[in-house]
């Protein structure tokens, strides 16, 4: 968001070895957070996710750890990046262009690497990258890029999920960050946690009360969340994905297959300290990856509140895609 990204650009000063070498946060001494009056680490805030840093390590690459001097050079690096295209003169978007997100404005995407100093979010696998894709993920992989070849826009059922403003594309679960948006509000008692995210306004009430699952052939865009704690950890397990979510990682490169109605994720929430939060989170699907993987992050505590948030709300562009797909099949015949 435009304030947002002010404060983001003028900041110069980079913060960097705050957390252990090994890039995982150490689960806290009881003491060491703020608990709440039922004696729970207190998660609640609004937490900041925004990171230079990418989801999967770059192709190539085998440094797990960036240094202190490598760190400070990409956010003095980003900041310019930033800078520069503030100041840029507007351009006209040719059609068939990337129109992005209009201009760098409405961009979020912070300056900084995480605090772990990692070169990828992953963590597991230890090359900081996505697994292979199991044979029926190749294949569906293969079969859905060829459909898409001839087929990109015949109706909006052909458009991804985000597209049409259904799932946010950073908003999970699980969450990853991406461009704008990127912030996570936690609201707490002592039998449900809500988390909340500020892209789509995604709600996820979770239970902490031990019932069960919703049965198999309930499916849900977000999944059915039930959470418990493991010591100073919130645990949270989610299935029953709606199949037609296809969660594909956005932003990685990798060129993966979406997601099936079969995966299970499980996330982690552990309170560092006063203004971290550590996040992490695997995902198991086999229709889809040949063994699970693994994301850390720390997400920031912040002052600055959550947005209001309208995707399709007087936005033509659906109706755009729509309309230069048949254009295009005139054009070709």
């Amino acid at each position: 968001m435009p304030y947002r990204r002010f404060v983001s650009v003028c900041v110069v000063a980079v913060g960097v070895a705050l957390f252990p070498a090994n890039g995982l946060a150490q689960v806290p001494e009881t003491s060491a957070v703020p608990q709440t009056s039922w004696g729970r680490p207190d998660l609640q805030g609004i937490w900041d996710f925004r990171t230079i840093t990418p989801l999967e390590r770059p192709e190539g690459e085998v440094q797990e750890f960036l240094t202190e001097e490598e760190v400070a050079n990409l956010a003095r690096e980003a900041i310019e990046r930033d800078i520069e295209l503030w100041e840029a003169n507007a351009r006209p978007t040719e059609a068939g262009g990337n129109v992005g997100g209009y201009n760098n404005f409405w961009m979020d995407r912070g300056t900084n690497p995480v605090e772990t100093r990692r070169t990828s979010l992953i963590v597991d696998p230890p090359d900081g990258r996505f697994p292979e894709l199991s044979a029926v993920g190749q294949r569906r992989a293969d079969e859905r890029r060829a459909y898409l070849a001839e087929h990109p826009a015949d109706s909006w059922l052909d458009r991804n999920t985000s597209d049409r403003c259904i799932v946010g594309f950073n908003a999970g679960p699980p969450i990853t960050p991406l461009a704008y948006n990127q912030n996570m509000q936690v609201f707490q008692t002592p039998d449900f946690v809500v988390i909340f995210t500020e892209m789509v306004h995604t709600s996820r009430v979770v239970p902490l009360d031990g019932r069960p699952g919703l049965d198999d052939d309930i499916r849900l865009w977000s999944g059915d969340s039930r959470g418990y704690w493991e010591g100073e950890t919130l645990v949270v397990r989610t299935k029953n994905f709606n199949d037609e979510r296809r969660w594909i990682p956005l932003g990685s490169g990798s060129g993966s297959a979406g997601a099936t109605a079969s995966m299970t994720l499980v996330e982690r929430f552990t309170r560092v300290d006063g203004d971290t939060l550590e996040y992490t989170f695997t995902v198991t699907d086999s229709e889809t990856w040949a063994k699970p993987w693994t994301a850390s992050m720390p997400m920031r505590r912040t002052d600055q509140p959550m947005f209001e948030y309208a995707c399709h709300e007087g936005n033509y562009s659906m109706e755009g895609i729509l309309a230069g797909a048949r254009a295009d099949e005139r054009a070709a015949r």
